[in-house]
Parts: structure tokens; sequence; C-alpha cells
């Protein structure tokens, strides 16, 4: 049956592993009953979930990953996946197919990666909701001339980035690849 929506903000701990993934995602699936993003957002923590579990020190012995879930009633849901830190790979994709934080890109109105090697990654989704504003401003016909392009390099909140030393996070939301440096 399913819920009214309502604002929660709420955080489940994890163990690092591939049944505690599944366990997240029927976390965030229970909360989301009736929002018309729950599938979207579902999809989007297996990926950030599998990812911490596969690709991130959370995957060592004894590791954790955190999922935190906000909601905003009439305008956006947020999913957010912590994890342990270690370093971050840029896998090349020759299938060309989308696979983890592509298809976040996908789902996502906006996500993003924010954290470090040391103390953690923090990956995070906003779905917008139908009807929404930020919802409706995406699909505005002025929506195109709001972005920016140069060539100079990549760009990150329209601040010009760069690598760090450590090959820093890619953010590949859906301007293309993106480092926070």
């Amino acid at each position: 049956m399913a819920q009214a929506q309502r604002a929660l903000a709420v955080t489940a701990d994890f163990r690092a592993s591939a049944d505690q993934v599944r366990r997240a995602r029927n976390f965030v699936g229970r909360l989301l009953d009736g929002w018309p993003v729950a599938d979207d957002a579902v999809l989007c923590v297996s990926e950030l979930a599998s990812n911490s579990v596969l690709h991130s020190a959370s995957g060592e012995t004894g590791g954790t990953f955190s999922v935190q879930l906000k909601t905003v009633p009439g305008e956006y849901v947020r999913v957010e996946v912590r994890d342990q830190g270690g370093s971050w790979v840029q896998r090349d994709q020759h299938d060309e197919r989308p696979h983890g934080l592509d298809i976040v890109g996908l789902l996502a109105a906006d996500f993003g990666v924010d954290g470090d090697a040391q103390g953690g990654w923090i990956v995070w989704a906003r779905l917008d909701l139908p009807g929404s504003r930020a919802g409706r401003a995406a699909r505005s016909p002025d929506r195109g001339r709001e972005q920016s392009v140069t060539e100079s390099g990549p760009a990150v909140n329209g601040r010009a980035a760069r690598p760090d030393s450590a090959g820093g996070p890619a953010d590949s939301s859906r301007g293309g690849l993106l480092w926070r440096g």
C-alpha cells in the first residue's frame, strides 16, 4: 500500500556486502512506496551501494557504507551513499553501455561526488518530482541557454576544475566528465 508523501531525513548503516546492497534497496523502496521517483531512487542506491562495496575501502573486511534519504514533498528526493574511502579509479568503458555513475547521471536531475580517499566518498543523486519547480525548469525551452561549455577543460559548478594528483573522482553528470579537485 502506497504511503502518503512526507518529508523524511533518514540514514541507515549497512555492512559492505552484496546482501546488504539488497537490504539498502529494500530500505529505500519501503520508505518511498508511492513516490513517482521510487524506482529510480532504488536503482540509484543500488548502483551507488554496489560501487561502495566493490570499489572502495568499505569492501574490506569489516567495512560499512551508509545510505541517507531526504525527501521534500512536491520537490525532490535525494539519495546519498557514503563509503570508507580509498583510491578513486576512473574506468574506461569500451562496451558503449552505461555503467554505475552513468546510469545515475541518466536518472538524476543532478548528482555529485564529495569527500576524499581518506575520509570517505559521498556520492549523491537528486531526483526531481514531476511538477516540481526544478522539474519544470529542466523542461524549460530556455534551459539549454543556461549551460555553458568551455574548450579549456572540464568545469565544476561553473568553475574551471582540474584532476587532483591522485586522479580525483569524476563526476560524470549530464554535462560529461567533470573533475572535482
